[in-house]
């Protein structure tokens, strides 16, 4: 069996007191990089490309496959995950240029937004373009600590119902809590907090629904050393050794908030951050049908393991909707138009992975783009 050569057990840098360094070289190491293999298959020497970090390192394939563009997607599509991407009426026009040629029928706008801040958003994107956007608006976060603080927030909620907003979101919770972050944990406002039980309440008198962001990706919460799954675009999000619950109590938390509030609606976006286990959210999405999920910035989970994902998508089409989260130039939506309608292989992605296409039948391309969003989006209209 291959075994690496001395000079090949390279030193890991610890990123600050809280990472280890990781051992370089042993069985552990040797399996993840190699698999059943044994090793590269080659006996390696030193060269140039030990010079080379891993953060820069971007290989041209070889591989002779399918490229399939797909300008516009094959049936309107609902964007149920964007941010304040245009900040002024010159901005909002051209992303609604951009919506038209990739055929983006609608965008929903997570201000996380409250008082006049909202209300100016409202005036932007829905005075000229009301059936093109959809705006949610914010949690109050301000004197959490006060009696009155469950009646504020609701007020201000149905406050920005009135204004036009048809949803709260993104509410993120990756343990810190909501507000202004920072407080110890016994002060911190979480998902489960009894002081949100009348915003929930309200939320589901109103109908609208909850984009929640619950937990974070699994890699957050390990060691930025040599097994971190994803590249160092994402270690600023990383939570290990921080003063935060871990990944499963975050997700025992969401799950908390949605057995307590059957009545409201919660979009868990990012597939509620277990799209790397299909089979456990599967069984979460059957225990809590008030539960639905978005793909937003998750195209890196269904993109490796495609068959699981046509599987999943195509069982719980009535409860998954299209997001992006990810800007709004053309290409981006392109890219997802391939990934979901082509069977292309390894094709570019992102976190330095390559995808296969799910090619999803017309019936579940049609539910995720916009019928499931149809169904569950409350279109009142302001």
């Amino acid at each position: 069996m291959w075994r690496p050569p001395a000079w090949f057990a390279v030193a890991v840098v610890a990123a600050g007191s809280a990472f280890a360094a990781a051992p370089v070289g042993g069985p552990e190491w040797q399996e993840l990089r190699y698999g059943a293999w044994g090793g590269p298959g080659v006996n390696p020497i030193p060269g140039p490309m030990d010079a080379i970090l891993l953060k820069d390192f971007a290989p041209k394939s070889s591989v002779v496959s399918a490229e399939t563009r797909v300008e516009k997607a094959k049936y309107p599509a609902i964007d149920v995950h964007t941010h304040i991407l245009a900040k002024t009426p010159e901005e909002v026009a051209e992303w609604v240029k951009t919506m038209d040629a990739v055929g983006i029928e609608l965008s929903v706008v997570l201000t996380g937004a409250t008082g006049e801040s909202f209300d100016r958003l409202a005036e932007l994107y829905l005075k000229k373009y009301p059936t093109r956007f959809q705006l949610y608006c914010g949690l109050l976060t301000a004197g959490i600590d006060q009696p009155d603080y469950p009646v504020r927030a609701a007020a201000e909620l149905e406050r920005c119902y009135r204004q036009g907003a048809r949803g709260v979101g993104e509410i993120s919770e990756k343990g810190w809590g909501f507000g202004k972050g920072g407080e110890p944990r016994n002060r911190r406002l979480h998902a489960d907090d009894p002081r949100l039980m009348l915003f929930w309440q309200r939320c589901a008198e109103l109908k609208i629904p909850v984009v929640f962001h619950a937990s974070d990706h699994p890699s957050n919460w390990q060691p930025l050393d040599v097994y971190q799954e994803r590249t160092a675009d994402f270690q600023h999000y990383n939570q290990f050794g921080k003063d935060v619950p871990s990944y499963e109590e975050l997700l025992a938390m969401r799950n908390r908030v949605l057995a307590k509030n059957p009545r409201t609606t919660f979009i868990v976006c990012h597939l509620g951050n277990q799209g790397n286990d299909l089979a456990a959210l599967s069984q979460v999405m059957e225990q809590y049908p008030n539960m639905y999920l978005d793909l937003s910035a998750r195209d890196y989970e269904i993109g490796r393991t495609p068959r699981a994902a046509v599987k999943f998508l195509t069982k719980y089409r009535h409860r998954v909707l299209f997001g992006t989260d990810m800007g709004r130039e053309p290409r981006m939506f392109q890219a997802w138009w391939r990934l979901l309608e082509t069977d292309d292989e390894y094709m570019p992605g992102r976190v330095g992975w390559r995808y296969s296409g799910l090619d999803l039948p017309a019936l579940v391309l049609k539910d995720l783009y916009r019928d499931t969003a149809k169904a569950v989006l409350n279109w009142k209209a302001p």
